[in-house]
């Protein structure tokens, strides 16, 4: 990968400030024929197993209120880690973590995900990102990937000038992320990608981020029309009474479709209020765990930074047992379930999308819960029961084995967890709100 670019975490930089950054250089990729593992690659890999990487690594969020996490070539850096082949965890991994079937094995359900801005790239990204880990193509051809708006038109134009090129190029790790986590989850399941306006990625006035909700309200009612046995949502807004109790908030209650989305990347957002949408009773809200790897062996641990905490506006989430929502006074307390997260333990995406410094990224390494939300998707999407889905209600009645407790690890800073109620903070036995009922063993929760 040659020349220089820019990157901000901030994506309502102005272009002032943007053309007064200082270029940075993609860091080098692994020299040689790409198919080879270099002794680098190996290293970064061990680095990714142990949960290591981040002492030598930074991270930046590619847009305002999308969930996910890039890692880049040095703390401070604002250059990605790009290598030619993946050195975080890859869908053969996921599996293996996650105990699930091989890839033929499950229904053949239908995700959708949702993201901003255009990524004209997408189809052929998605099928290297397959193609590396030996899972079957996944077309527009064949009609396996489709690709449209919001409100199921056309597709976002990609864009042709300054900013919007700086936009679409970092939120497009995103989009890059969601569908490859939901290919690893699902690899036999149709894909739908629903595009909203790059514009609500972007920071702005209430008025502006209300009108965002409302884009992903009419998304999610799309997916419904199209079919889509499960819909991940990898953003996390602010959220009022007019998002949680408006249309915008009832758009997103649809029985017999799962409807899911990510915690949040801060960790623990306290015992008043969280975030929208993954504070919706009615939607199930994916926590996140550092995975670490020894040999054969996986272990999940409570992320640090994932999201967690009480919504007092609303009550309980659906099926929630009194036990989980006395956490919260008797309201909604998040998260219901989880997945890998931990950008420092992450995993590889492959993303070429790159309009504004065209220096194509290739294979990244991503974490957030923007991760763990598209996952889980696909496993409903793969289980094949989502005609019993009404929020979050089946992964509190699922049959005993169906997850596996996460027990260390806590998303607070030392003295800020309530000691009242420490499951809002620490993993425990049973429910807690970093992790939920736990992760996915197989398919039997969904």
């Amino acid at each position: 990968m040659s020349g220089t670019f820019v990157r901000s975490t901030l994506l309502g930089v102005s272009a002032v400030a943007v053309a007064a950054l200082t270029a940075f250089a993609p860091v080098a990729q692994a020299a040689g024929d790409p198919h080879v593992v270099t002794p680098q690659v190996q290293s970064l890999r061990a680095q990714v197993h142990n949960g290591t990487l981040l002492r030598s690594h930074g991270t930046l969020a590619p847009c305002a209120f999308c969930q996910s996490k890039l890692v880049t070539a040095a703390p401070g850096s604002k250059t990605p880690l790009s290598t030619t082949v993946p050195v975080g965890y890859g869908a053969g991994d996921l599996a293996a973590a996650y105990h699930l079937p091989d890839a033929a094995t499950g229904a053949k359900g239908t995700i959708a995900i949702i993201d901003a801005g255009a990524y004209p790239n997408l189809e052929a990204d998605i099928n290297a990102y397959r193609s590396q880990y030996g899972l079957p193509a996944c077309t527009t051809a064949g009609g396996c990937l489709k690709i449209a708006g919001f409100d199921g038109g056309a597709t976002q134009p990609p864009a042709t000038s300054f900013p919007n090129t700086y936009y679409e190029e970092q939120v497009g790790v995103e989009t890059a992320l969601d569908v490859d986590m939901a290919s690893a989850a699902c690899p036999s399941c149709n894909i739908i990608e629903l595009q909203l306006p790059i514009t609500d990625a972007l920071t702005g006035t209430k008025q502006h981020m209300d009108a965002a909700m409302a884009d992903f309200g009419t998304a999610v009612n799309t997916a419904a029309k199209l079919g889509a046995s499960a819909v991940s949502m990898s953003y996390q807004y602010p959220s009022d009474t007019d998002v949680e109790f408006g249309q915008a908030g009832r758009d997103l209650f649809h029985p017999g479709m799962a409807v899911l989305a990510s915690s949040g990347d801060s960790g623990y957002e306290g015992n008043v209020h969280t975030g929208w949408p993954q504070n919706l009773p009615w939607v199930v809200s994916v926590g996140g765990t550092s995975l670490f790897q020894n040999g054969d062996a996986y272990t999940d641990v409570a992320w640090s930074g994932a999201g967690s905490g009480c919504e007092t506006d609303l009550p309980a989430a659906i099926g929630a047992p009194t036990s989980v929502s006395a956490n919260c006074g008797g309201h909604r307390a998040a998260s219901d379930v989880s997945a890998v997260a931990d950008p420092n333990t992450g995993v590889a995406v492959f993303d070429t999308y790159s309009p504004f410094s065209g220096s194509p990224y290739n294979w990244i390494l991503v974490g957030g819960t923007s991760a763990s939300s598209p996952f889980v998707a696909g496993l409903y999407a793969r289980g094949g029961h989502t005609s019993q889905v009404m929020g979050p209600n089946t992964l509190y009645t699922a049959p005993a084995g169906a997850f596996t407790d996460v027990t260390l690890g806590q998303n607070a800073k030392p003295h800020q967890c309530p000691t009242a109620t420490p499951a809002l903070c620490a993993a425990q036995k049973g429910w807690d709100a970093p992790t939920g009922v736990g992760v996915p063993n197989g398919l039997a929760g969904f």
